[in-house]
Formats: structure tokens, C-alpha cells, sequence
């Protein structure tokens, strides 16, 4: 499955087997298997891998010594406070959806229609949204429109083995304790505005729904396509053309990473044709650096290291976006069986929990989502220049949320750094608030010919003057919601702004009431909102810039549009300036939320 295939010739070639790749070439192969494919991937297979396989495992993928993601380190950025931001992304076959958090996001009906491309507008993608193609929707919660979702694809969406529903209910009940909307499916292209419970990529019997898993090995398993195949372990370095400018193949080396480390030879390079195809799908970080070194890019950029322009196409590599992270802890009451710390921090061994069918091994702790829009009270507060952004994209879009937000029932971190011995806590959840259409953006362009020489990386985070005041705003609804639940015990202040002691937004220990909470709607409206100076809002500021992070979402390199105004392809995923060579994305996972804004 790994072997070299130098010299050989196949229908369409795949540079690169993430989550698009697995999905298209699948599908291919399933409805002609008479076309030979080839999936060449740099990782290496994810096939029955429990650190896979096992929803719970998530975070071992983003260990710096992970063999299955890829760490992309961008430049140090004013706006960060001098940080150099890294951003991790799949690194073997199934991409990002063999590593990702799992959890079932779909855009707004808006999203698609912004694109204003045809064939790619909402009303013409939700038959293939839902289609069998896709998704086995389980959830039957009373309310849920199923006729939005698909019901007979082979990625299931279920709430896993273990979802919580206490807890779920308990910080939905204190997100409506501050104004916010209870919704029953945030999923359905509309719904903004409030929360509503989580369902996940994961199967009712707990398995993850990565697209390998779905869409190839039950292809290979059954023996009945053997023109599908894989090269692992490989990575390919630049397309190859003819005098046509057609592409005819690619070039790749084996990956360093997975080779013995003491080698006597430089690596080689090899070479393999395609009759019909090339497709480019190695991410939103990955792709660019492929189409430069292969000469379709910005000349200005491919001229300065020798490389003959093919395309000349200067947006490839710009544009680049992400929804912008910040993850805040807290201490909480709730039991060993709703969250997962006892098995992040060890007190559960993983392969005891596997050996005795543990359910929270099915299960991401995410059982709670949201879709967030400020009041026009909060937005007069947020300064000129999210109003502006406000007035122009949200005001009148009442689906468009300006923030995402999802509560980890775990601490996210080395829970050897927490001192949870004197605290007398170790249960604990996490609220992640992120942004939903960044106006920030970055690039990432190659500096050299050779394929190991990292790109010069640019998140842009926050470089727009209005992302980060939405931000700060989200912070303190967060902590707004997360005090008027009965789970609250807390700040964890490792994870929370530097207030002054003397603040009235000082952090603390403790249920936000000396009484604690009674099970009802009224007790939690007693709490009172915390009143924050200017001070503290600069200490909020300031902890955004040096904790903001990646959401994995990354996106918008290589983007679908006229030519003229930026694009990369067309409508038909086409490169523009040569023939025989595509880029795909994957589209069912949140990205939509990113690309309506320039």
C-alpha cells in the first residue's frame, strides 16, 4: 500500500490525503471503479489507530512530539505581542478529521450564498449537504427539522456514549439567565443567537467519523476496487507540467519524519504521472507551497527563487483566516463522570478504560455550542470600529453570529501545572469562545525550492481593529454564563486576564452566590454582572494577544473566485492559467463561517 510507484501513470492523482481528498477520491472510486487513483499522503495510516478511533484521545495529537499532525510556525506578529504562533493541522491520512475535536458544525444558509458562485449557493448545495453521500443524522430530539439533515450517509452524527446531560443542562440554563435563546439545532443554517446542545462526529457506539475511515478503508477492505490506491509516508513536493501547461504528475520524496534517522544518502525523488487529473488537497497551509514550487503563483514571489512561472497568480497563499481561540478554565463541582479529567490527567489508564469498553472514550466533553450575537446595548460599548463592521455585516444578517462558543467539560492542559491537591478540585471545564468571521488576515509563501524549508507564515491574527473587541465582549458573556451555573466554583487563573487585586473583576474561588444555586431560573438571575474599569478591560485585552490561538480552521489560500478578484479556481475547482490540475477543501466541515468577508 506504501510501496514506490515511481514512473507509474494513474487516472488522478491526490496530493495529499486529508479530509477532502478521502472524501472525493472515495466517492470516485465507488461510482467508477474502473478509474485508478492514488492518494499520496505524507502521513502515515490512520486505519484502527485507537488514538484515532477513540474520540476521548483528541488532545494527543497536539503533543509536540506528535508522528500525526503538522506544526506550522508562522513569523512573530506585533499584534500577538511578539509571539510566534503555532498552528497545528492533520498530518496523516484522514487529515484534520482523524485529529480534529469532532464536533458537528455546519454554516449559516448565508454563508453559501455569499459566495454569489453558481451551483455553490445554499439552495443548490443542501440536497448535497444531507444527501446519502454524506451524513446518518441519529439525534431525535424533539423540534429538530429532519429534513435539513441526511439520514443515510456514511458519516454518522450522534451525541456519542457518554453525553451529560446535567451538565449541558445546567450551562444552557445559566446562558438563559443572561438573555440568551435555548435552541434544539444550531445546526440548521439559521439559528443564531443562543445555545443548544452538541451533537458530534461520532458514531452511537462511540467510534470517530474521520473520512478514511468513512469513505476508503471500507473501500480497500471489501477487495472489489483495486485501482484505488495509497502511497503513505510520502509527501509530494510540486506538480509537474507539460509544454501545455497541463499537469501530467507529480514529485514527491519520503517524508523525513517517518524515516530512519540516520540516512546515507540524501533523499530521493520521485516521480508519478496522471492521465487524466491532478488534484492539489493539501490544506489551506500546505496547497500554496505546492502550486509555488510547481510555478503557479505570484511571479514577484516565484521569480526571486528561479522558479518558471506557470500561472501567474498572486493571491495564491493570501487571504489566509481562522477563527481566532481563546479557551478560559474554570473549577467546578461537577462529578468524576462529567468531565473528562480522570482520563486526560492519568487517574484513568487509557488502555484500561479501551480493555473495559469505558464510554467516555466515545465522547469529545463538548455537549454544549452556541451561535452568539451581541444586543445593541453591548455593541454601543464596543467601540467605532466593530460598529462599523456591525452596521455593515451583522445588523440587518440576523443569522450571522459574531462569535462561536463550546464548553469543554475538561481542563485542557498538563494537569501536572494545577495544584489540585490544595484547591481540593479536579473536575473542571473549559469555555472556548471564537470568531466566527474574522476580518483579520495572514499569508504563507515559500522560501526556498526545497519542500523541508518551512513557508514564512503570517497568521494575521488580530490584525484587523475589529476582532478583537468582539472578543472582549465575549469574554465577559462567557464568565457571565459560567457564574450562574450550578457547576461554578471558580476561575482557574492560569487560563484568565491579570486583574488587579483591588478590582471589582478580581477572579474567584467559590459559587458566584454565598447560597449557592437552587435548580431554578430566578436563583441564577440574582447573580450580578461584573462591573469592569478600564483597567481591567486592557488586562482583557492584553491576555487576548498573548493567549489567542488557532481554532485548526485555516483557510482561504487558494480561494474559489473570478480571477480578478482574487481567486485561485473557479466554480469548477479549476487553477486558473493551466489545465489538468484542481484544488479542493474539505466543505462539511465550519469553514463556510470564514470566507464571506474581505
Amino acid at each position: 500500500m506504501s510501496a514506490q510507484v515511481e514512473g507509474k501513470k494513474y487516472d488522478i492523482i491526490f496530493a495529499g490525503g486529508g479530509t477532502a481528498a478521502c472524501v472525493a477520491a472515495g466517492r470516485l472510486a465507488k461510482n467508477n471503479p474502473d478509474l485508478s487513483i492514488l492518494l499520496v499522503e505524507g502521513g502515515r495510516n490512520n486505519k484502527d489507530d485507537p488514538l484515532v478511533t477513540n474520540p476521548a484521545i483528541y488532545l494527543a495529537h497536539l503533543a509536540p512530539d506528535s508522528q500525526t499532525a503538522l506544526f506550522y510556525k508562522a513569523n512573530a506578529e506585533e499584534q500577538l505581542n511578539g509571539r510566534e504562533s503555532i498552528v497545528p493541522c492533520g498530518g496523516l491520512l484522514g487529515g484534520g478529521s482523524s485529529i480534529n475535536f469532532l464536533m458537528y458544525t455546519r454554516a449559516q444558509s448565508i454563508d453559501f450564498d455569499s459566495w454569489q458562485t453558481e451551483g455553490w449557493d445554499y439552495k443548490s448545495l443542501l440536497p448535497l449537504l444531507k444527501r446519502a453521500s454524506l451524513e446518518n443524522f441519529h439525534p431525535k430530539d424533539e423540534g429538530i427539522n429532519q429534513d435539513l439533515h441526511g439520514h443515510d450517509g456514511p458519516i454518522n452524527v450522534s451525541y456519542g456514549t457518554h453525553f451529560q446531560e446535567d451538565a449541558a443542562a445546567d450551562f444552557v440554563a445559566g446562558a438563559v439567565a443572561t438573555g440568551e435563546k435555548e435552541f434544539v439545532d444550531m445546526q440548521d443554517f439559521e439559528s443564531a443567537g443562543g445555545f443548544a446542545r452538541w451533537a458530534k462526529y461520532i458514531s452511537p457506539d462511540g467510534k470517530r467519523q474521520d473520512a478514511a475511515h468513512c469513505y476508503i478503508h471500507p473501500l480497500m477492505d471489501a477487495g472489489k476496487h483495486p485501482n484505488l490506491h495509497l502511497l503513505l509516508e510520502n509527501r509530494v513536493s510540486r506538480v509537474l507540467f507539460d509544454d501545455s501547461k497541463r499537469a501530467i504528475g507529480v514529485e514527491y520524496e519520503p517524508s523525513k519524519s517517518h524515516q530512519p534517522s540516520i540516512s546515507l544518502s540524501k533523499t530521493p525523488i520521485y516521480q508519478v504521472y496522471a492521465n487524466k487529473l491532478v488534484v492539489v488537497s493539501a490544506g489551506a497551509l500546505g496547497t500554496p507551497s505546492i502550486l509555488e514550487r510547481s510555478g503557479v503563483g505570484d511571479a514577484k514571489v516565484l521569480n526571486k527563487l528561479g522558479i518558471d512561472v506557470k500561472s501567474d497568480l498572486p493571491d495564491v497563499g493570501e487571504h489566509y483566516q481562522d477563527h481566532h481561540l481563546l479557551l478560559y478554565p474554570y473549577k467546578t463541582t461537577l462529578q468524576p463522570e462529567q468531565t473528562n479529567d480522570a482520563l486526560l490527567s492519568g487517574r484513568i489508564d487509557f488502555a484500561k478504560a479501551a480493555a473495559s469498553n469505558d464510554k467516555r472514550l466515545g465522547w469529545n466533553a463538548i455537549d454544549v455550542c452556541s451561535k452568539m450575537r451581541p444586543s445593541e446595548a453591548e455593541v454601543a460599548t464596543l467601540g467605532p470600529a466593530f460598529q462599523k463592521a456591525w452596521e455593515a455585516d451583522f445588523k440587518n444578517s440576523p443569522t450571522k453570529p459574531i462569535m462561536l462558543c463550546g464548553v469543554v467539560n475538561s481542563f485542557l492542559g498538563d494537569h501536572k501545572i494545577l495544584n489540585e491537591a490544595a484547591d481540593g478540585v479536579s473536575q473542571y471545564a473549559s469555555v472556548g469562545t471564537y470568531t466566527a468571521y474574522p476580518y483579520s488576515r495572514g499569508n504563507i509563501h515559500i522560501t526556498s525550492t526545497d519542500a523541508t524549508t518551512p513557508a514564512s507564515f503570517n497568521t494575521g491574527f488580530l490584525n484587523h481593529p475589529a476582532d478583537l473587541p468582539k472578543q472582549v465582549w465575549a469574554y465577559k458573556k462567557s464568565r457571565e454564563i459560567f457564574r450562574r451555573t450550578k457547576a461554578y466554583a471558580g476561575e482557574l487563573a492560569l487560563g484568565h486576564p491579570k486583574f488587579p487585586s483591588d478590582s471589582k473583576a478580581a477572579l474567584h474561588d467559590g459559587p458566584a452566590t454565598t447560597n449557592g444555586f437552587h435548580d431554578d431560573a430566578a436563583s441564577r438571575k440574582t447573580v450580578k454582572n461584573i462591573e469592569y474599569s478600564a483597567e481591567d478591560d486592557k488586562a482583557i485585552e492584553e491576555h487576548i494577544r498573548n493567549n489567542v490561538n488557532t481554532t485548526w480552521h485555516s483557510c482561504g489560500t487558494c480561494r474559489m473566485a473570478p480571477k480578478e478578484k482574487g481567486g485561485v479556481v473557479d466554480a469548477e475547482l479549476n487553477v486558473y492559467g493551466v489545465t489538468g490540475l484542481k484544488c479542493v477543501g474539505k466543505l462539511f466541515a465550519p469553514l463556510p463561517f470564514l470566507s464571506p468577508l474581505a
